[in-house]
């Protein structure tokens, strides 16, 4: 392609509207996010029709912002992209509802990205020389998901989780012991202070699938912890408590990657999702990777949470590769990935 192809990107699967501009995938122009943590947070989690209405607030703004940062209007812009699926039906309908009326009324291709695409794409923004095939982890509050990324838009899953994802453990063990909403930062933050081998939690295998995980186990024990020592009147180092926890999930998330792209013979490893944020995930698996002799990528705090640089880039590999979607573009809440 000689000319830059320019999309605006579009995010409302959950409770981050965003827009953004990105120049031929890998160049973010502008990446403009209204959160609504605050909002939820008094409800200790996501409301949806709260995210829906917070959707529509914000939705004409972060567009306007975000074409007013990139310097650019809807003339120069090439197609728009948007998340629709899988997230709330309701906020998915948002963000695919506008953008199917800028596209007609600005006779621009439309493009439907994959929210999990969006999520793996984070990292070629952020490593711009970084080309399939390699492995990724995918994890977030929704998707634990560890896959081969064949090339551009096309996944081999390898295994994912049977229960909790992981972001949703962090939250519930988070609640558990107070830290409250949202809970993976927050564990993140605690666990720094504690001591990570304090308490040998459980480390979750599913029998006859390697790659496949499972959090129910460890996040029932982190609780039957909780209850005995409430029963005994032993003291709650939460700290200690919230380490070893966080050690348990990020061993589990680490040994099945690095394992992975071993036995497939593969040299590059990436991270991506709102969990790949983690300070101990980063750390053990870059650890592991360089010991292996194993390339290891992640994205920026900012591209690991629900944005629209990331979807984005991914809906330049949708263009270039022909997938445009029709005006009966809809939200698809299940959308499982691979598939269109």
């Amino acid at each position: 392609m000689n000319e830059d192809v320019l999309i605006l990107a579009i995010e409302s699967s959950c409770d981050e509207t965003a827009a953004a501009v990105v120049k031929n995938g890998r160049t973010v122009l502008s990446n403009v996010i209204s959160s609504q943590i605050s909002t939820h947070t008094i409800y200790g989690g996501v409301v949806p029709e709260i995210a829906s209405r917070e959707h529509i607030k914000a939705v004409n703004y972060v567009i306007r912002r975000a074409l007013a940062e990139a310097g650019v209007g809807l003339p120069e812009i090439t197609a728009v992209g948007v998340t629709y699926g899988p997230g709330l039906v309701g906020a998915l309908l948002v963000g695919v509802a506008e953008a199917k009326a800028l596209a007609y009324a600005a006779k621009k291709p439309l493009i439907g990205v994959h929210h999990i695409e969006g999520h793996v794409s984070a990292n070629f923004i952020e490593h711009p020389d970084l080309e399939p095939p390699f492995v990724c982890l995918i994890v977030s509050g929704g998707h634990t998901h560890l896959v081969i990324v064949k090339d551009y838009g096309k996944f081999e899953i390898l295994g994912r989780t049977r229960d909790d994802a992981a972001g949703e453990a962090f939250d519930k063990v988070a609640r558990a012991v107070g830290l409250g909403y949202p809970g993976g930062p927050k564990v993140d933050r605690t666990a720094r202070e504690g001591n990570p081998h304090a308490i040998e939690f459980p480390r979750g295998k599913v029998d006859g699938s390697p790659y496949d995980f499972s959090f129910s186990g460890l996040k029932s024990a982190v609780l039957n912890h909780i209850n005995h020592a409430k029963m005994t009147g032993e003291e709650i180092h939460v700290p200690d408590l919230v380490a070893s926890f966080q050690n348990s999930v990020v061993d589990s998330l680490v040994s099945r990657t690095v394992m992975a792209a071993k036995e497939y013979g593969y040299g590059q490893v990436a991270i991506a999702g709102g969990v790949a944020s983690n300070t101990a995930l980063r750390a053990a698996m870059e650890q592991a990777c360089n010991k292996a002799g194993i390339r290891c990528c992640y994205p920026s705090p900012v591209l690991c949470t629900d944005n629209a640089a990331m979807i984005g880039a991914a809906a330049y590999y949708e263009y270039c590769n022909g997938n445009i979607a029709g005006w009966d573009l809809n939200a698809v809440p299940n959308l499982k990935l691979g598939e269109r």
